[in-house]
């Protein structure tokens, strides 16, 4: 190998239309493998494959675990899996126009999810950076939240290059804002002029043949130690026998008194740069500001359940005293209907209280997690 040959494409809310444009943009013979991973529901079959293809030059598909990697192919990740990359030292089936070496394999896995996401574009960003360094391209489109943040980061810091849509030119701007505002990217564009940096970029050789090449980590320890962590990051999204646990992921962080929303598992923290990330020893990831909005989302359910307590509390202290009421009893009647009307009381005080808590997810990031 030695191009810029495998381009990652992470893509969320709007990004249907982004990636029939990109795509439709890219000449017959772009030489490239492009691996997409676009949120969708994990409830309901893609066609996203087949809308790709009808707009292109090029074949979208849905690849099967353990599928060689080709050139000119773009693969999609399925619902609800993983999409990951993985070297490989194997040979392309001999034919009478293609007896190359392969450069790979793709994974389809059911990993942990990663910021509640299954496919995660940090999974299949991080897997590619780690498998294949300075021959990765990475590209964020338009979205919601921040998925692509730490898959770009490693990207970078393993000697790949860049890509992001430029925000004012996004459908959702907070996504390609977020990759700006932690990575040093190498080009910030509109949509438009990505295909055509795309097919230029893929054409160029790869200056280091390093498959790690770090930025500005002089310590050699350093560099085993992140590589070891990226490595397992990359396994636990592979759904590998050996556990993120076995693998000590507790050990390759720092210990925080926080849980996770997923599992109630021990979180540990990384430091990407000035980004925060936060990983259980189950598998589940989370940035700072997604692990927010999933607390948030857990206070909410918690205080929906002692809303519906009280309020059943408050039909069986009814009942009951109604009961004594005809039984002649007055009195204790009394102190019945007094209690349902506190229990009544903090119901409602609980309801204004959800209603404030909502307010606590950044903007509107609770609700893009739930619509998505």
């Amino acid at each position: 190998m030695s191009k810029h040959d495998i381009v990652v494409v992470g893509s969320s809310a709007g990004g249907v239309y982004a990636l029939q444009e990109l795509i439709g943009g890219l000449p017959a013979d772009f030489s490239g493998s492009i691996f997409i991973v676009q949120h969708v529901s994990p409830f309901a079959p893609s066609m996203l494959p087949e809308i790709l293809t009808r707009c292109g030059k090029l074949e979208a598909r849905h690849p099967y675990d353990g599928e060689i990697i080709r050139p000119g192919q773009i693969y999609i990740a399925p619902p609800d899996h993983h999409l990951l990359v993985e070297r490989d030292s194997t040979e392309w089936p001999a034919s009478e126009n293609n007896n190359v070496p392969a450069i790979g394999r793709i994974l389809v896995r059911k990993g942990p999810k990663e910021n509640r996401f299954r496919p995660s574009i940090d999974a299949l960003f991080r897997s590619a950076a780690y498998s294949y360094g300075a021959h990765v391209i990475g590209v964020v489109l338009t979205g919601l939240l921040n998925d692509g943040t730490s898959g770009m980061w490693t990207i970078k810091r393993l000697g790949g290059i860049g890509i992001v849509q430029r925000p004012d030119d996004a459908m959702y701007a907070s996504m390609p804002e977020s990759v700006l505002e932690y990575v040093e990217v190498d080009h910030v564009l509109p949509l438009a002029d990505i295909a055509p940096l795309l097919t230029q970029l893929t054409r160029e050789t790869v200056s280091d043949t390093g498959s790690h090449r770090h930025h500005n980590v002089p310590d050699p320890t350093a560099v085993n130690n992140e590589l070891n962590r990226i490595k397992t990051e990359v396994d636990v999204a592979a759904a590998t026998q050996a556990t993120p646990f076995d693998q000590g992921i507790l050990s390759m962080g720092t210990l925080t008194p926080l849980t996770c929303p997923e599992c109630s598992g021990v979180l540990v923290s990384f430091q990407e740069g000035h980004l925060i990330r936060y990983r259980c020893h189950t598998g589940h990831s989370y940035t700072a500001s997604t692990l927010l909005v999933d607390i948030t989302k857990s206070i909410e359910e918690t205080m929906w359940q002692s809303v519906r307590g009280l309020e059943e509390s408050v039909l069986l202290l009814n009942q009951a005293g109604a009961q004594l009421a005809e039984a002649g009893m007055t009195e204790a009647a009394h102190k019945y209907r007094i209690r349902s009307e506190e229990a009544l009381r903090r119901a409602h005080s609980i309801r204004d209280l959800i209603f404030t808590n909502k307010q606590m997810a950044v903007d509107g990031t609770l609700s893009a997690v739930e619509g998505v």
